[in-house]
């Protein structure tokens, strides 16, 4: 078969050296243009060969070797243009190319393999020149590319694999042993990843079609080859979750994303996956067909999609909406498709459908870490995330997955669940989880330069993080190897300084500072002897000498517990310059150090007087390298290199005699003979002159060819031949020639890399940019002094070309000690050899080289190389934090045991003093200082100036205060006016404006510094006084040097604050569920019995309670209650002996069984094991710990947060009383104050020799007023500006840093005073008060003295006396007062002291509860988790109880249904039969009747439950038993027809017989459906039993599981060690009267419990012996009862056999007596009759109301009567008005007639009226007779009254 790769064979050629192949100085695997027809061909012939399954190397053809040696010359891009050529060239083979590509891709074997030394990338050798290819084999590698993603794989327990330049290392964690495997390419490793089976390990790297090779682990073989990925490099590689697919995405300029089927080396997918770069490619773990991609600023999400045209890959970008935009470093896809990422501040982004779904930070918006998140791993259902910040966290996946948004913000606060703090100034990238079974161990890489091993068990026995490896972090920018030993030194802008032993491939020691390190030098032995000295200089300027030594040479180790094998100490530190340090170098004699910076300086310091300043030089540009000139020169002179093309050469300077240091005013040396040499660029006249020579060779072999042409053609043409020739050189003089090279000069100089002498006022240079790929020889020019530096125009005077590093400069040079090889570090990472000859300096035989790549081809240019001092090795380091050891090709073999020898401490190194180490990156160099100093010293003497005009004006000014004075004191209109003595107004107003002004100014310039300052103080005291209660106060007794101070105290813990709620709820006892159901159900039936009440009564109803009963109802009720009283006699009867035998069975179920033990007995015992005194050890195996004991985290925080309460309170109580102290101080210091003033007062008047010593004021230190710390007015700033003048003026070099402390002291000192003087204001004013008296009488005597009387001189003695002992008694009360104070602070003492044992207790036992709290939170989950099962477990066993017991309720109600539908059988039977009565003729007949079965059509249910088709079986077999039934007792009924009633049989006894026929079938059906219920209860309830058991038994597993968990956490718990402090009298465990030395093996008890268990012990010998006495008495009690029952048997069988011969004496037979006693009444008969006797007394009651209403008739007929008889009296009375009145008008009528002669149509009308008036009352009169007279009649009717006509209208 082929080979997979057979297309690139010629690539696989073409990439050998002289045994095979070889890799070009540009690392491309192309050769010459002048081999590529041949290699093509090549090529094309390999397509064709097949190799056999077994075969494992590839076919090597010797004459494409010899091709390609013979064209192995060739530039970097001349490589690039084949490779881009070759590749086009194999895109588009023939179709034969193709099938026979395809068909070996088709028939990869799984056995097949690459040969390793075909692929690997070979050292480049010059042809012919006899160089060997293992020139320089790689013993060690130090460094470490920290930076690079994804830089840390773990291949199996003890072995990881990491990058290092070219070359890939596989470390053993164990042994430190490294394995190397380089790279294919030479152009460098881009990523690497591991097969998730980790049996394979991918290697992608870098350059052009770089290629991802697949090794096989651990044969390291390389399996299979990827290619056409990508363009120049991968940046991110991914297996997927089962290891069949690889994907890989690209880096600049393309990020290609591409998913390989990489057993079978093809590409399945390709597309680009973003614009910008990617930083990593996962598939998710739950779905080979979804990926996610992140890089900057973005998050991309695919998917494999089966397209019409095929599977594709398709990307949707998530949008970040709302949110900014970040890069994300780390992200992890979710098992549900949502995928949480990181972000650039730290919070974590959950991701759903492309969109954020939600925002995850912490409590308070705290972000979940302080910088980017690197990492996010799902391990064990929990999440962990890495950041920048150091920190791993732990969050719970449950809370993550179902995170939602809350609120508009987006937010949503969790927090995690445990944390780690690796270490300071950490940053993780990422981490892998190591392979050890039960264990939770990582491996982290640290971008700062280490590996981390990290335990994340987060248990007690967690062990802390440990650094396994330390390395550079960045860059390396220095080295130095030892003079001496195989020891070398690098520093780097990480601030670590390191020292390695490179022979025994160990790191030594390494020391941090503030600042990184940028050169490095280590000291000559004619300086340093024993070689253990070395120079560093820093990014800030300063330059520290540190010396090396072995610790174990000490003779003191203060406080050592690890003796480490070498350590640094600092010799000497100074700063003599203002930017970084960039170059040291020793004089050859070792007297003089030079130091170069990019300030363009360079100092010189004297050696031997521990480097003091010699002086200075400045320079036309930044310095790069310094160099002294070799013992081969005559003058030692000092190579200057500055970066822009300025070389100078200073001679060696002057050493001064000791001259007065203040008297130097620069250490600038300005008289320095310094040549220069100022660099002009000649490349292009250069290649302008190669160009002619080059044309003037080609002219010459032209002229030659004519010439040969010409003598042929003369031969052979003659004169025709001569004239041809002549017409053709005339055509080809007339061809224009091509125009020369122009002349470029680069507008900006290159920079100079490095440089190195070559013999007296000669050297060689190396630049980059346009120049690169020549080395150039210069000289200087002569020294001129008038000559202008920049000005000037210098040349090379040689020059040597460097092949294919046109584009690759060389960076450093070194040689070897002999000078025979010149080692070069390219720009490019690669390490460069030429072979030189002896002495030669000129570079003449530079023509020989060795080439290989080893540092990263794009970032790891080599800073630094150097060998050892016997030239057996070299090392190199490199920008990309890589140091690698080769050993150089000697015929001589190293020894294997090589070790560096450290040198021994010099004798009294341990003594010697530390020399001030310069932190500070603004403190002043040696140059500034002393200017400073200069400027200090004019500053003074213009102070002194000022202090002398002040001086003067304060003179005048004391003048023109006499003038005043004197003015004053003139009569007052000889005196002047204020104002006459201004000579100008304007001056004065013009001086106030400005100094307003200025003032203004002023107030604005400083307004920011004064914003920034309070802004500053804010922060400070936000952060460390806003978290305090309260400060330290301490407080000084007066007399004795005894202080208290208080606590100080933050406010209360979180612990106290609140109490978090438990996660693990204890499952109740089976006990207290009993209780608590049997109170909840006591409860129930209070409430339902008290909300049924009795229905209140109507008034009506109460009305008729009350009326007299008739004697119908009286008989009625009492036919009724007979009746009920019969009934109710048989039902009780019936009852009572249901009751009996309720009562026997429930007897006989009491009945105890012989290993039956009483509840009670069994409660009280367990009650016993619980909580009597079982004092089992926690550290037993069998210990059970009881639930009223078990601990969780919540209860531990809660115990906590008590503890830190009860300290808390103690603490701010004995702060209180320190405080009263205080302020007792502070009173009593005032009132020694006003006692001292009056004691004063009274001195003055006594004479002097009766004063005794006036007591001395006590004063108020700083310490005790704390909160006047900060309190400050304009005089204390003053004193503190004066303190920190002075503080400057006596350390000018040392004034930043030794200004501050001074200070401080000055401003605590004068505020304090300043209190001082503030508090005794107010005494002063009472003490001058108080003494008023005193100050009278002393006024007294300043009238005019003369002699006193007697009266007088006696006055003035009892005054005296008076004075004297008021003296003594204020000098006694101050005594009193100051001893009262201290005997209350020495009291207070002593109690704080008691406190403070208190305190430490609690403290000992607060970290004993916190270790606790911690183990409980890491068993917490687990444990609810258990917890929970148990509470599901119980809660569905007593919910299958509960069904259960309704079941047998169920049960139970059913079966006493049964019982109460068949006594309704037997009830109906006997009613038949005593309806029947006796001697009935027809009675077999109607009992026939009765009992016979028949057939009933069953109603049918029109309602669809699912129970009728699940009862269908068992009621079709029920219907067909019925109807056998009836078909076997059809024989009888065939005899008798039920139809017709007999004849003489009771027709109502007949029917009564079918309706009881009916109630029977009735009562038959339900007993069967009843029946049918309970089988299925049954059923129920069995299958309900098995589910109980099988419930109980998970129950008790769970419940056993939680106990053992229990019993493991309480053994965790018992590990924890615990502090009590004990006295030896408190220790009573004593062997032979002496304390044992170990006490492991003793238990500790409280007195308290001690005595208990003592007392415990008599109580149980009394429990002991009552319980044998009641046992005792218990047995003598059975014996008594076991008689008793026999005795009760035998009267039980004598009363049997009276009442048996009873019942035949009275009945003749022995009968029933309960069938007797219930044996009821004919019911339907009684009913009859009562509705009989009802009827009679409703026909009564009917017949009554009808009487009472014939009574009521009459009465209305009477007074009807009585009515109308007073009508007709009205009536006849009216009837004799009328007469009378008419008898009146007749009578005025006649005696007015006579004037009218005709009557009036009025009266007419009016008498026509009064006549039908009077008819109708006639008619009405007669009428009412007649009904009166019918009324009288018995039975009468009334009519209505007969209306008149006139009425009705």
């Amino acid at each position: 078969m082929k080979e997979p790769d057979d297309q690139d064979t010629d690539e696989g050629k073409s990439g050998r050296s002289q045994s095979n192949g070889r890799q070009s100085p540009g690392s491309s695997q192309t050769a010459s243009r002048s081999t590529t027809k041949d290699d093509d061909k090549v090529s094309e012939d390999t397509t064709d060969e097949t190799l056999t399954e077994g075969e494992k190397s590839r076919l090597v053809d010797d004459d494409s070797d010899m091709e390609y040696l013979e064209g192995s010359s060739t530039s970097f891009q001349d490589d690039y243009q084949e490779s881009t050529g070759e590749s086009q060239h194999m895109e588009t083979p023939g179709s034969a190319a193709e099938e026979a590509e395809e068909e070996v891709k088709k028939k990869i074997p799984n056995s097949f393999f690459y040969d390793y030394m075909e692929l690997v990338s070979m050292p480049f050798v010059t042809p012919d020149s006899n160089i060997p290819l293992d020139l320089l084999t790689l013993v060690h590698s130090f460094g470490y590319d920290c930076k690079k993603r994804a830089n840390l794989q773990l291949l199996d327990s003890s072995t990881i694999m990491y990058i290092a330049g070219n070359q890939l290392i596989l470390l053993n964690l164990k042994t430190k042993e490294q394995m190397y495997l380089r790279s294919s390419s030479g152009r460098g490793i881009g990523v690497i990843g591991v097969h998730p089976d980790k049996t394979y390990f991918t290697v992608a790297e870098k350059g052009i079609s770089p290629k991802i090779i697949i090794y096989e682990y651990p044969s390291l073989r390389p399996y299979r080859i990827l290619r056409d990925g990508t363009d120049l490099g991968y940046a991110y590689m991914d297996f997927n979750y089962r290891g069949t697919l690889l994907a890989s995405v690209g880096g600049n300029p393309d990020h290609t994303l591409t998913i390989w089927n990489w057993k079978e080396e093809q590409p399945i997918l390709r597309t680009k996956a973003f614009s910008q770069e990617v930083f990593k490619v996962t598939f998710n773990p739950e779905n080979d067909e979804q990926l996610t991609t992140s890089g900057s600023g973005h998050i991309k999400f695919w998917e494999m999609a089966q397209t019409f045209t095929g599977l594709k890959l398709q990307g949707s970008l998530g949008r970040f909406g709302k949110t900014t935009t970040t890069d994300i470093e780390g992200y992890m896809e979710l098992p549900d498709g949502k995928v949480l990422s990181g972000s650039e501040w730290g919070n974590m982004l959950v991701w759903e459908a492309g969109l954020i779904k939600v925002e995850l930070c912490r409590t308070g918006t705290k972000s979940c870490h302080q910088g980017s998140i690197n990492q996010i791993m799902l391990d064990e259902g929990e999440v962990i995330t890495a950041g920048s910040d150091g920190c791993i966290r732990i969050w719970d996946f449950e809370t993550i997955d179902t995170a939602d948004i809350i609120d508009e913000t987006g937010l949503l606060e969790i927090e995690p669940i445990n944390e780690l703090q690796v270490d300071k100034n950490v940053k993780l990238f990422s981490m892998i989880k190591m392979n050890e079974t039960g264990s939770n161990v990582w491996l982290a890489q640290d971008s700062s330069g280490a590996i981390w091993k990290l335990d994340l068990s987060f248990s007690n026995i967690t062990q802390d993080p440990e650094c396994l490896f330390s390395f550079h972090s960045g860059a390396i920018e220095a080295l130095a190897v030892s003079p001496l030993t195989y020891l070398m030194a690098t520093t780097g802008l990480d601030c670590s300084i390191r020292i390695y032993d490179f022979a025994s491939k160990t790191p030594l020691v390494h020391v941090k500072f503030k600042q990184g390190g940028t050169a490095l030098a280590w000291v000559p032995r004619l300086v340093s002897y024993t070689g253990s000295q070395i120079v560093v200089g820093f990014e800030d300027g300063v330059v520290r000498v540190l010396e090396l030594y072995d610790p174990k040479g000490l003779t003191i180790f203060a406080g050592r517990k690890k003796f480490l094998d070498a350590d640094l100490h600092l010799r000497h530190v100074f700063k003599p310059h203002t930017a970084q340090v960039t170059a040291l170098a020793f004089e050859r004699d070792g007297e003089i150090l030079a130091t170069g910076s990019k300030d363009k300086t360079v100092f010189f310091f004297e050696v031997e007087k521990d480097y003091k300043p010699i002086g200075y030089i400045t320079t036309p540009g930044p310095v790069c390298q310094l160099m002294w000139s070799g013992i081969s020169h005559p003058d030692s002179t000092l190579l200057i290199i500055c970066e822009n093309g300025h070389v100078l050469e200073a001679p060696f300077p002057t050493i001064k005699e000791e001259v007065e240091d203040q008297d130097v005013v620069s250490y600038e040396i300005k008289d320095m003979c310094i040549k220069c040499f100022h660099f002009s660029s000649v490349k292009s006249k250069i290649l302008r002159l190669i160009e002619i020579e080059k044309r003037k060779r080609e002219k010459e072999l032209k002229e030659k060819e004519k010439e040969e042409r010409r003598k042929q053609l003369a031969a052979e043409m003659g004169k025709e031949g001569e004239k041809e020739s002549q017409e053709e050189e005339q055509k080809e003089e007339e061809e224009e020639e091509k125009p020369l090279p122009e002349i470029f000069i680069p507008s900006t100089p290159c920079h100079i890399l490095c440089g190195f002498y070559s013999g007296p006022g000669k050297f060689w240079v190396s630049l980059g940019g346009y120049d690169a790929g020549i080395l150039y020889h210069c000289e200087f020019p002569p020294y001129d002094k008038n000559s202008d530096i920049t000005e000037k125009k210098d040349e090379p005077f040689d020059f040597r070309f460097l092949e294919d590093a046109e584009d690759n400069p060389i960076q450093t040079i070194t040689f070897s000690f002999n000078k025979d090889m010149m080692f070069c570090g390219m720009q490019d990472g690669a390490i460069r050899i030429y072979i030189l000859s002896q002495n030669d300096s000129s570079l003449t035989s530079m023509e020989n080289y060795w080439h290989f790549n080893i540092h990263d081809n794009n970032y790891g240019c080599i800073k630094g190389i150097s060998t050892s001092y016997d030239d057996r090795f070299l090392v190199t380091v490199g920008a990309d934090g890589n140091i690698f050891v080769f050993s150089i090709f000697s015929v001589f073999e190293l020894r294997k045991s090589m070790k560096a020898k450290v040198p021994s401490p010099r004798f009294g190194l341990e003594t010697e003093p530390i020399p001030e180490d310069i932190e500070d990156p603004k403190a002043y160099s040696i140059e500034n200082a002393r200017r400073k100093r200069e400027q200090d010293k004019l500053m003074k003497e213009v102070e002194e100036i000022k202090a002398r005009k002040r001086e003067q004006l304060r003179a005048l000014r004391n003048q023109f205060q006499k003038l005043l004075e004197i003015n004053e004191e003139l009569p007052e209109h000889m005196q002047f006016k204020r104002t006459d003595f201004d000579v100008d107004s304007k001056i004065r107003a013009e001086i106030n404006r400005k100094t307003v002004h200025k003032i203004q100014q002023v107030e604005k310039e400083l307004a920011w510094e004064k914003e920034k300052h309070e802004l500053g103080l804010m922060k400070l005291q936000n952060r460390f006084l806003d978290s305090l209660e309260s400060d330290t106060i301490v407080v000084h007794a007066i007399q004795s040097d005894h202080k208290i101070s208080s606590y100080r105290l933050t406010k209360p813990s979180k612990y106290s604050k609140f109490k978090r709620a438990s996660q693990s709820d204890r499952r109740t006892s089976k006990l207290e569920r009993f209780e608590k159901e049997g109170t909840g159900r006591s409860d129930s039936q209070k409430d339902i019995g008290g909300s049924i009440s009795v229905p209140e009564e109507s008034i009506i109803e109460k009305g008729k309670l009350f009326r007299p009963k008739t004697l119908s109802q009286i008989m009625v009720e009492n036919q009724i209650e007979k009746t009920r009283k019969l009934i109710l006699k048989a039902e009780r009867a019936r009852q009572k002996i249901q009751q009996r035998k309720k009562q026997w069975e429930e007897l006989y179920k009491s009945k105890p069984a012989d290993d039956y033990e009483d509840p009670k007995d069994v409660q009280a015992i367990k009650e016993a094991q619980v909580y009597m005194g079982d004092f089992n050890l926690k550290t037993a195996p069998d210990y059970k710990i009881p639930e009223h004991m078990r601990i969780n985290a919540a209860k531990k925080e809660e115990e906590l947060g008590q503890l830190d309460s009860m300290t808390h309170s103690k603490k701010m109580h004995m702060n209180k009383c320190i405080l009263s102290l205080r302020d007792l101080k502070v009173a009593v210091i005032e009132e020694i104050q006003c006692l001292v003033q009056e004691l004063k007062n009274i001195q003055s008047t006594l004479h002097v020799s009766k004063h005794i010593p006036i007591p001395k004021i006590p004063q108020i230190h700083p310490e005790e007023v704390p909160e006047k710390r900060f309190h400050y007015d304009e005089e204390i700033l003053l004193a503190f500006k004066q303190q920190k003048m002075k503080n400057e003026n006596e350390n000018v070099p040392q004034m930043e840093r030794a200004g501050s402390t001074g200070a401080n002291r000055g401003f605590l000192r004068i505020s304090s005073l300043k209190d001082g003087d503030l508090t005794t204001r107010e005494s002063l004013s009472r003490s001058s008060k108080a003494s008023t008296f005193i100050l009278e009488i002393s006024k007294l005597t300043e009238f005019e003295k003369a002699d006193p009387i007697d009266v007088e001189l006696e006055i003035m003695k009892r005054n005296e006396i008076k004075n004297m002992y008021m003296q003594q008694y204020l000098a006694n009360r101050i005594k009193e007062l100051i001893v009262t104070f201290d005997a209350e602070l020495r009291l207070l003492r002593h109690q704080k002291l008691k406190l403070d044992t208190q305190m430490k207790l609690s403290d000992l036992h607060h970290v004993t509860l916190f270790q606790e709290m911690l183990l409980l939170k890491n068993f917490e989950k687990q444990e609810n988790i258990l917890q929970k099962n148990v509470n599901s477990l119980d809660k569905e066993e007593q919910d299958m109880q509960w069904k259960i017991n309704e079941t047998l309720k169920e049960m139970e109600e059913k079966k006493n249904e049964i019982t109460r539908l068949q006594d309704q059988e037997k009830a109906l039977y006997a009613g038949f039969q005593t309806a029947l009565g006796e001697n009935n003729k027809f009675a077999n007949f109607l009992m026939k009747v009765l009992k016979k079965k028949i057939k009933r059509v069953k109603k049918k249910e029109v309602e669809g439950d699912a129970d009728e088709d699940e009862e269908s079986d068992e009621s079709s077999e029920e219907e067909s038993s019925l109807e056998s039934d009836e078909d076997e007792s059809g024989s009888e009924d065939e005899v008798f027809d039920d139809s017709i009633c007999p004849s003489n049989c009771d027709v109502g006894l007949f029917e009564l017989a079918l309706q009881l026929r009916e109630k029977r079938l009735d009562i038959e059906e339900a007993l069967v459906e009843e029946k049918k219920m309970i089988d299925n209860l049954k059923k129920e309830y069995d299958t309900l039993s098995k589910k109980v058991k099988i419930v109980a038994t998970n129950l008790n597993a769970a419940e056993e599981a939680l106990e053992a968990y229990q019993r493991e956490k309480q053994q965790r718990l018992n590990e924890l060690l615990v502090v009590i402090p004990l006295k030896l009298h408190q220790i009573e465990y004593v062997v032979f009267g002496e304390i044992p030395s170990d006490l492991s093996g003793t238990l500790v008890f409280s007195n308290r419990s001690l005595g208990r268990l003592q007392e415990r012990i008599v109580q149980l010998q009394e429990e002991n012996s009552k319980q044998q006495k009641l046992n005792k008495e218990w047995r003598e009690r059975r014996k008594q009862l076991i008689r008793e029952k026999r005795e009760m048997a035998k009267t039980i069988n004598k009363m049997e056999e009276t009442v048996r011969q009873l019942m035949i004496s009275k009945f003749g037979r022995v009968i029933d007596l309960a069938a007797l006693q219930t044996l009821s009444v004919n019911t339907t008969l009684e009913e009859l009759k009562i509705k009989k006797l009802r009827k009679e007394l409703l026909n009564a009651k009917e017949m009554k109301k009808w009487e009472e209403k014939i009574a009521q008739v009459r009465q209305e007929l009477m007074m009807k009567t009585e009515e109308h008889t007073k009508k007709l009296h009205q009536m006849n009375d009216l009837c004799i008005e009328k007469r009378k009145l008419d008898s009146r008008l007749n009578t005025l009528q006649n005696q007015q007639g006579n004037a009218f002669q005709s009557p009036r149509k009025a009266d007419i009308v009016a008498r026509e009226k009064v006549t039908e008036m009077i008819q109708l009352q006639a008619e009405r009169i007669l009428a009412l007779k007649k009904e009166i007279a019918l009324l009288r009649k018995k039975g009468g009717l009334i009519l209505p009254p007969i209306q008149s006509a006139q009425e009705k209208r």
